[in-house]
């Protein structure tokens, strides 16, 4: 494993993210959710911070009341406070596979297919669960783009806790991941695709994951090797893709954007980030990465 570039101080780091600001990346585990510090590329103190397996992860926005991160696992939706100390609590009990946010609640994929809306309350309310509809096999969920097995599906219905939804597929086959900020975007067994008149190929060849900030940035991992999209102002063809070299010999396994910030996490647990100057990375010691998200935290 190599060593961690930029080796500075924990005091360094914390003299830093005090004029930088604070975010914090949740990386769900085979074993449990790391959150790793981040202040612009400086990389600072990790810890475990949920322990048994986790699928997903997804930071859900709220005004005037604290973000809350929600974790997939397979005892159900875990629900936390973005903060120093964030202590999990069971919002639903069955098996979820994937987690997104769309519209000021939680969106969930459980293990037979099923989409749920989860809206979380306010402390004197109970969360309220809304059934979407079904996918085969799903997962990933991102905005209102569900991946599965038999392809790619939308939530479509109007904003609100009382508008009425449903799924509708919208095409593909064998999507692994989707990208709903920005552009449309899936990564498939066959390669990356861009919403235009239709799916439209930006990549060929295996993909596997794929992330964007919704301001035309955008990462894939197709056949292993990480490729980035750097403006939506020349279109989505493969032209405007280009390989990414990251600062370690291993395959990204999940991509996410934060504020002026770019993440990919390694199969062998490294955090890589970007904020425009090159990767940095940091080895977190987690196996059976299963994705990452990032919270806004000062």
């Amino acid at each position: 494993m190599a060593p961690a570039e930029d080796d500075i101080s924990i005091e360094e780091k914390r003299v830093y993210a005090g004029t930088a600001g604070r975010t914090d990346a949740y990386v769900p585990t085979e074993s449990g959710v790391v959150r790793v510090a981040l202040s612009a590329d400086k990389i600072g103190a990790f810890d475990m911070v949920a322990r048994g397996p986790a699928r997903d992860a997804a930071v859900l926005a709220r005004d005037g009341a604290p973000d809350r991160v929600g974790i997939a696992t397979p005892d159900g939706l875990l629900v936390a406070p973005v903060g120093d100390d964030p202590e999990f609590e069971p919002v639903t009990t069955d098996p979820k596979v994937a987690v997104g946010v769309r519209d000021g609640a939680f969106l969930v994929a459980r293990e037979g297919g099923g989409i749920d809306r989860v809206e979380i309350g306010d402390g004197e309310t109970e969360p309220a669960t809304t059934s979407i509809g079904s996918v085969s096999d799903p997962r990933a969920i991102d905005g209102p783009l569900v991946a599965a097995g038999d392809g790619v599906h939308r939530v479509t219905g109007g904003d609100g806790a009382s508008a009425t939804r449903a799924l509708t597929a919208v095409g593909l086959d064998d999507a692994r991941d989707v990208a709903g900020a920005g552009m449309p975007l899936a990564a498939t067994g066959v390669g990356v695709y861009w919403l235009g008149n239709g799916w439209m190929t930006a990549l060929e060849v295996d993909a596997t994951a794929v992330a964007a900030d919704g301001d035309g940035h955008a990462m894939a991992v197709v056949d292993g090797d990480l490729f980035v999209h750097a403006s939506d102002g020349d279109g989505w063809d493969a032209e405007t893709w280009g390989a990414a070299d990251l600062p370690v010999d291993e395959e990204a396994v999940a991509l996410g954007y934060g504020p002026g910030v770019s993440v990919a996490v390694t199969d062998a647990g490294t955090l890589c980030v970007d904020a425009g100057d090159g990767w940095r990375h940091q080895v977190v010691g987690v196996r059976g990465v299963a994705g990452v998200a990032l919270a806004v935290v000062e």
